[in-house]
């Protein structure tokens, strides 16, 4: 069974950047579409981030498109996100997220099946 473990997370300033990092053990890595939601306090988990299996495609929420950027090592079995210009509206448990239904990116929540336990991210204005 696929287990995810985030880390990266922290207390930061507005204008400051974070990296955020995925391991993922167990399962084919590569042929799992990836993703990173997150939750904001009071709010239901929204979709940040997907990308494909080999990295052909990438799709951001307009949230973060521009700041935000998913990548993936599969050697490593490691997916990251590279945030940028943080926001305090970007406060939220980041979480990462593996499908083993789908290979293309997806940004559909339903699409994943396994969940890492999430990392804390706080912004500060």
């Amino acid at each position: 069974q696929v287990q995810l473990v985030e880390s990266g997370g922290g207390l930061v300033q507005a204008g400051t950047s974070l990296k955020l990092s995925c391991g993922a053990s167990g399962g084919t890595f590569s042929s799992y579409a990836m993703a990173w939601f997150r939750q904001r306090p009071g709010k239901e988990r929204e979709f940040v981030a997907t990308i494909s299996g080999i990295s052909v495609t990438t799709f951001y929420a307009d949230s973060v498109k521009g700041r935000f950027t998913i990548s993936r090592d599969n050697a490593k079995n490691t997916v990251y996100l590279q945030m940028n210009s943080l926001k305090p509206e970007d406060t939220a448990v980041y979480y990462c997220a593996a499908s083993s239904v789908r290979r293309g990116a997806t940004r559909v929540t339903e699409n994943y099946n396994y969940w890492g336990q999430g990392t804390q991210v706080t912004v500060s204005s």
